[in-house]
Formats: structure tokens, sequence, C-alpha cells
């Protein structure tokens, strides 16, 4: 499918659509409960639709206090959509929102999985370590 296709803009993911869009592209499973919660919480999530059949293909998120601290989530793009450029679209977007909508001083963090680091410096982001060292505990 051509770059062209596809639309990719500020918009609200319904839970099971969010669920599905996870792990059918490789991220951990979250339950229908948690999904609710963290999407009605978002401070600003961009979705990418197929526009051949407007169903969403990708997505990502900013999460946080809109003020101090925010973290980008949720970047994925499923697998036979990838490499027409979308995560580089969802990421642009998900820049528009901070440079215009965020406060200076707000630490934007995220958590870059693989490879993704090498997208994630195109935005301004930089590796943290040795300085910091990410943590993370999963709730069971």
């Amino acid at each position: 499918m051509k770059a062209d296709n596809y639309l990719v803009d500020f918009g609200d993911l319904d839970p099971i659509t969010y669920i599905h869009l996870r792990t059918a592209s490789g991220l951990s499973a979250k339950t229908l409960e948690a999904a609710q919660i963290g999407l009605a919480n978002s401070i600003c999530s961009v979705i990418a639709l197929d526009i051949d059949n407007n169903q969403p293909v990708g997505m990502g998120r900013i999460i946080g206090d809109k003020g101090c601290h925010c973290q980008i989530v949720d970047i994925c793009v499923l697998p036979s959509h990838q490499k027409n450029g979308l995560g580089k679209r969802i990421m642009k977007k998900l820049k528009e929102y901070i440079d215009n909508a965020l406060p200076a001083s707000c630490y934007i963090s995220l958590v870059a999985d693989g490879d993704a680091y090498k997208l994630y410096a195109q935005y301004g982001f930089e590796e943290v370590w040795p300085t910091s060292r990410g943590m993370a505990l999963l709730k069971k």
C-alpha cells in the first residue's frame, strides 16, 4: 500500500480497537478495564487510518500531567502496514502536540523497544543512559 493511502490525525480510539492494535503489533495485551481507564485519561491520541477501508492501522498516545511530566506510549503499526512511514507520521503529529500544547520545561519521556530509538531520535529524543536508568513494574 502506498504511503498516501493513510490519514494520520488526532482522534480517539475505542478500547477494543486499542487492544487489537497493541496485540496485533506485538505490544503486550491490556485488559478491557485497563484500556477503558487508560484511554479516558489520555492527553493526546493519534490514529493512523487506512483510507481504503477507514480502519485504524496504527496509533500513538501521550499520557501524563500536562505540565511537568508526560510520556509517549503505544506507538504501533499493524505489521501489514509497516514500512510505509506511519511511525514517522504518528510521531510527527505527537511532536506537533508537544510543541503547541505543552509548557516549556515539561519532561517528555518514552521507552524505545529495539531499534525504535532511531525513529524517536529524529524528533529530538535523546538516550538518558547512563545518567538515568529506565525501570518498570507490571501489576499482575
